[in-house]
């Protein structure tokens, strides 16, 4: 295992070693670690940062630097360190689905990552409720996970459609068509997202990490833990609050 993978495995905490098979239960172990210890995080973008999509750039930030990012890094590095590791990866723009009344434009990106001849749906880049563990790839199939239940569907329109058991009934979370995608591809929908005046991402703190029970929001000064659909604990941070909460809840140092 080259030097950098093993960085990045050490800084996610994941329980894996160089001669693990490339299978389900070693995509499951390395995607849990990372959503529980990478944050999800816009701050670069608040702060009018350039975002960068090298992937040395990638690692220096999120690896090294001990950041997070948005889905366009965090699944962009994510990429890398698979294939780095021996899988196969394929990446797609998606749909975030989830709240919309009309049909959104293109602004996520998704992994289909071949182990032991079986395709699963990895995403590391959702800052709400969201799949821990990788989604195997067959329609219908209903996959538990953390008191949450999943399964794929088809679409004419969508593709492929990630669904959420919710409210005793299935919702769409996001949808994508397998036209695979290069990392320069990224760049244009990423730049509307820093830099639109319609864009959610440019406008106050949106950070969130996954725990095994629930996970911790930030949206804008509001510091929010949830314990499955729970909300458990909820407070307005004063400014001089922001900073020690980014540290002791996201591992973000400012």
């Amino acid at each position: 295992m080259n030097e950098k993978v093993d960085l990045y495995l050490k800084r996610i905490g994941a329980d894996v070693k160089e001669g693990d098979p490339l299978d389900g239960e070693t995509l499951k172990k390395i995607q849990y670690a990372h959503v529980t210890a990478v944050p999800y995080e816009n701050l670069d973008i608040l702060d009018g940062i350039p975002l960068s999509y090298d992937y040395g750039r990638l690692f220096g930030k999120i690896v090294t630097g001990r950041r997070g990012g948005y889905c366009f890094e965090l699944n962009g590095l994510y990429a890398w360190l698979l294939r780095e590791m021996g899988f196969e990866v394929q990446e797609f723009m998606a749909r975030y689905l989830r709240g919309e009344t009309e049909i959104p434009m293109r602004r996520h990106r998704v992994l289909k990552v071949l182990a032991e001849g079986r395709y699963y749906l990895c995403d590391v880049g959702v800052g709400a409720v969201a799949p821990r563990y990788p989604i195997i790839l067959e329609d219908g199939l209903e996959q538990p996970q953390f008191g949450e239940t999943y399964k794929m569907r088809k679409d004419s329109f969508f593709g492929r459609v990630l669904t959420e058991l919710h409210g005793g009934g299935w919702r769409d979370v996001f949808g994508f068509t397998e036209e695979p995608q290069l990392n320069i591809d990224y760049i244009m929908p990423s730049f509307y997202c820093e830099k639109h005046a319609d864009s959610i991402f440019n406008k106050e703190n949106m950070i969130a990490i996954k725990t095994e029970t629930g996970r911790k929001t930030l949206d804008g000064n509001v510091f929010k833990i949830f314990e499955g659909e729970n909300l458990v604990e909820c407070r307005e941070l004063r400014a001089g609050e922001i900073n020690e909460c980014l540290y002791s809840h996201f591992g973000i140092q400012k």
